[in-house]
């Protein structure tokens, strides 16, 4: 046994994960509490709940552009502050946002733990999760999600793929349940208001398409719920999470079964197809939010990504989590998410 062989084998047995001390579990808490309050308000804001966000005024010229632009700071804490109000007051509210946040972040938890937990298994360093809040309309759901940091090398090509598929396949079975209960729950919207509905529309991924058939229900024709907006966003989150790119759980996977090579050129790949769909959506649905994708992954680009001491390819039944996992990727992705009808 060389000297490498014995310096990566003396890493991977001997070398403890940090454990998180308890200032450290008070921070990620603190910040998962303000993501569940940020989280319930979003939820019961449009189009994820009942309070309209729209302001009533219609600025026609710029003067009035100006005046609407200076006083949007106040509109917004206002409306905040009545949101929070009628949350505190109104139980069917509370309910509701609570059903959204709580559904979300069951999901959210459940995909960054499975991360966690597989780099503990593999003794790979890593920080508890990192929870994102964001003052709800600026961070639609009220988060930009989660993360945890890796601080340590990978050991091999199989610690890079378990614990890239480990957080999407959690987040993804966490996420039917919520799902089916969002289909099944969901109520017909009368014939005069699906003819006449003007606003943002929300693309089935295939995993709603096929609960909905198996239910009987007709989701074109229903209004959406706190369980499938929740779940709806758990799928988008899935969605993105396993693009074959950069440091993404998809990009982790497709660097364990394939390599450096086929792991950069996919990126690239996988970013001129988000950067020509950013353009189609914008053009024939009105919504900017693939730039958003496209963005995300042209970062991606510049990040390489970290090599393990052994690079001996995957087993066979890695290969087939592997097809496994491109399999909740197409039932959770849709190329046009978010659509605007006028």
């Amino acid at each position: 046994m060389d000297g490498q062989e014995s310096y990566t084998e003396i890493y991977y047995f001997e070398k403890p994960s940090l454990r998180p001390t308890f200032r450290t579990w008070v921070k990620h808490i603190l910040l998962l509490l303000v993501t569940f309050a940020t989280a319930t308000v979003a939820g019961s804001l449009y189009p994820f709940g009942p309070f309209p966000i729209l302001p009533e005024s219609d600025p026609q010229t710029w003067p009035e552009v100006l005046v609407f632009v200076a006083h949007l700071p106040r509109a917004y804490i206002g409306l905040i502050s009545g949101v929070v109000y009628q949350l505190a007051t109104e139980p069917a509210y509370l309910i509701h946002g609570l059903s959204f946040s709580v559904s979300l972040l069951f999901i959210l938890v459940a995909h960054e733990m499975g991360h966690y937990i597989a780099c503990r298994i593999y003794r790979v360093d890593a920080t508890l999760p990192y929870f994102l809040p964001t003052p709800p309309m600026i961070g639609p759901a009220g988060t930009f999600g989660a993360f945890i940091r890796i601080r340590s090398p990978f050991p091999t090509r199989k610690s890079i793929f378990d614990i890239g598929i480990a957080g999407p396949i959690a987040g993804f079975l966490a996420l039917l349940p919520i799902a089916a209960i969002g289909v099944w729950t969901a109520q017909p919207a009368p014939s005069q208001v699906i003819d006449n509905y003007g606003g943002l529309v929300f693309a089935d991924p295939l995993t709603m398409q096929i609960l909905a058939a198996i239910a009987g229900v007709n989701l074109d024709a229903s209004y959406g719920n706190a369980f499938y907006y929740a779940a709806w966003v758990g799928l988008l989150v899935t969605a993105l999470n396993l693009i074959p790119a950069g440091q993404l759980d998809g990009g982790h996977s497709i660097y364990a079964v394939f390599g450096s090579t086929v792991h950069r050129w996919a990126g690239r790949v996988a970013f001129v197809i988000m950067a020509v769909l950013s353009v189609v959506g914008l053009l024939y649905f009105k919504s900017p939010s693939g730039f958003l994708i496209a963005v995300l992954l042209a970062v991606m680009l510049r990040i390489p990504h970290p090599e393990p001491w052994d690079d001996s390819p995957l087993d066979a039944k890695r290969k087939v989590l592997a097809l496994v996992t491109l399999v909740v990727f197409i039932l959770s992705f849709v190329p046009f998410p978010i659509r605007l009808v006028i």
